[in-house]
């Protein structure tokens, strides 16, 4: 009995260690979003990975990869939500430096939001731990 418990013990080990499955896919993603901010290409190529990945990982890789979703889309609902909102501006014929700021502050806002998901899940990737809410909407 006591090979069955160190071969589980030997598998929980691996399942959260640096050879766990789809943690280089988590590494890929992240590098793809940060990659986001000098091309904005990378960000739905790193979301389709995710996508792809998504289900396929160790547990512990799936809170990531999960986050890593999460982040794309809260992010492409909010910018749809944002350029609405700054045609509105545009139609009610709203000051242009009243849309402009606003523009500006959503794109500052957007960008230090995305840098600290990314971080957060970087820290926590490098360090074999799960993202404790990948649901959550602020860092994780």
């Amino acid at each position: 009995m006591s090979t069955v418990n160190s071969a589980e013990a030997r598998a929980a080990f691996e399942q959260t260690g640096k050879d766990s499955p789809g943690r280089g896919t988590a590494v890929i993603v992240y590098g793809l979003y940060l990659g986001a901010i000098m091309s904005v290409v990378t960000l739905p190529l790193g979301a389709l990975v995710a996508h792809y990945r998504l289900g396929r990982s160790a547990p512990w890789v799936n809170s990531h990869l999960r986050f890593q979703v999460r982040t794309f889309w809260w992010m492409l609902a909010a910018s749809a939500a944002a350029v609405g909102l700054w045609q509105l501006l545009g139609v009610l014929q709203i000051s242009p430096l009243a849309a402009w700021t606003f523009g500006y502050l959503y794109i500052t806002a957007m960008l230090v939001w995305f840098v600290a998901r990314c971080g957060v899940g970087i820290a926590r990737l490098t360090s074999n731990r799960p993202i404790d809410r990948p649901g959550s909407l602020l860092i994780g």
